[in-house]
This record gives structure tokens, C-alpha cells and sequence, in this order.
């Protein structure tokens, strides 16, 4: 993925994200949704929407999800994350924006499906999913966010806890899978070659670059070495995976400089 351009508009909500299968469709019956100020502009362009936490937003245009999520790791998509206030756009300059940035033929629209794939491929976790107020820096193998002068320091909340875990060991791990066969999904559960439940899956979903399904979940220490085989869980029937490195796909990340 070489380039992502984010266009967020001037709105004070957080998002407590939810991954696209949890998305639904639009109908007459369910409970307003917040509109982003791009929201017309998605339906000019072909926008599929979907409810998402709280919000009306497009899970794709009229590409297919696989051929706007090829096009990301190719060229570039713009997505919009207004809900989530990372960068700040006003309101009003929000649809002037994207049209100027859609003027290069390499810029895309891409919506919540590709999203939520590409970030999975790069091995991110979803808040909410892959992690929470209850998952550790350690145990979600986010340790690389501690620098050094703050380990040695201890002036960050939950450093009593944390700073001991990085010297020693976790009951849990977060791991990356991969797997063919049926896709891996959210709350399947991940045994040992024994057939004993060990942890469970927290994103899934097919890589459409890698042609193979890959995944994260938590399993106990001794079980997160890459290599390691398993079993998942899915659709009531038991298939072989192995943890793998992540991320999945090597990443590109374009930033300024």
C-alpha cells in the first residue's frame, strides 16, 4: 500500500469500530444514522452503504472489494474516516477536497471491505477486536510503542504492570495465522494439535493479495512462535493453521517528509 489519503472532516466523535461483518444494510427500519459530509458525494459515486457504529458510510463503490483493495496496495485510495477524527478538514471543504484529489487517475475511492482487509494484511489491530481497555502493550504485541526513556521512567498509566511483562513473560500473546481452506473469522476458536481450546480468533479474513486466508487471535505464550501449528475452528469443523509473522504483507507506508 504505497498511499492512503484519509480525508476527515471537522466532527468531535470517536469511533468504537466494528469490522465489516458486523456491518448492516441500510433499510427504512433501523435508527438514524450520522452522516459524514461526504455522504452524498459516496451515493454520486456508487457508494454502497452500511450501518457502521452508529454511522451511514460506504463498505464499497462499484469496484469489487478485491480489485479496490489490489488498487490501494498498487496505487492509491482515499477513504473516508471522518468518524474518527485523524485529520481535520472543515465541513464545507470536505466534497471540494476529495473531488481535487480523485482528479489523478491513480486515486480511487475504497470504502470499509478494503479498509478493513488492508489493515489486517499489514497485521493492525481494530480496537474493540484485536484489543481493549483490558489488553496490554505486551500481550498485543505492541510493545514497540514503549520507548526506552518511558520503560526506564514508568510515567505512563499502567506501568506497573507493563514494565514488568516486558522483562518476563504473558499468560497471552496476540499471533497472526494463516490458513487455507475457509476464511477465519472473529471468535472462532483456536485449539492445540490435541484438540484443546486455547484462545481465540479476533479478526479474519481472506488476503487478497496472498490468496490465503490470514487472521489474529490470542493464544497462550508457549504456543505464539512463528511456525507454530494449530487447529482453528470454523464452521463446526477443525483446520490446520500456522502462526505466522506479522504483518502478513510487507508494508510501504508512504510519510512525509
Amino acid at each position: 500500500m504505497q498511499r492512503v489519503v484519509s480525508v476527515v472532516a471537522h466532527l468531535g466523535f470517536r469511533l468504537q469500530a466494528l469490522p465489516p461483518a458486523l456491518c448492516r444494510p441500510l433499510s427504512c427500519a433501523q435508527d438514524v444514522l450520522r452522516r459524514t459530509p461526504l455522504y452524498d458525494f459516496h451515493l454520486a459515486h456508487g457508494g454502497k452503504m452500511v450501518a457502521f457504529a452508529g454511522w451511514s458510510l460506504p463498505v464499497q463503490y462499484r469496484d469489487s472489494h478485491t480489485d479496490s483493495h489490489l488498487h490501494t496496495r498498487q496505487h492509491c485510495s482515499l477513504f473516508d474516516v471522518s468518524h474518527m477524527l485523524q485529520i481535520s478538514v472543515p465541513a464545507a471543504g470536505a466534497v471540494h477536497l476529495a473531488t481535487a484529489l480523485l482528479k489523478n487517475p491513480e486515486v480511487k475511492l475504497a470504502g470499509l471491505a478494503a479498509r478493513d482487509s488492508l489493515r489486517l494484511e499489514a497485521g493492525l489491530c481494530l480496537y474493540g477486536n484485536d484489543i481493549d481497555e483490558h489488553t496490554t502493550p505486551v500481550e498485543g504485541s505492541l510493545s514497540w510503542t514503549l520507548g526506552k526513556r518511558r520503560r526506564a521512567a514508568m510515567d505512563f498509566p499502567g506501568a506497573k504492570v507493563i514494565v514488568p511483562q516486558l522483562k518476563g513473560k504473558v499468560q497471552r500473546r496476540r499471533v497472526g495465522l494463516m490458513c487455507e481452506g475457509a476464511p477465519m473469522r472473529a471468535h472462532s476458536p483456536i485449539l492445540n494439535m490435541e484438540g484443546t481450546k486455547i484462545g481465540t480468533v479476533t479478526s479474519g479474513c481472506p488476503s487478497p493479495s496472498l490468496k490465503k486466508n490470514v487472521a489474529m487471535g490470542y493464544v497462550p505464550c508457549e504456543y505464539s512462535r512463528p511456525g507454530t501449528m494449530l487447529l482453528v475452528e470454523v464452521r463446526r469443523k477443525q483446520q490446520m493453521a500456522v502462526v505466522s509473522k506479522m504483518p502478513f504483507v510487507p508494508t510501504n507506508y508512504y510519510t512525509l517528509k
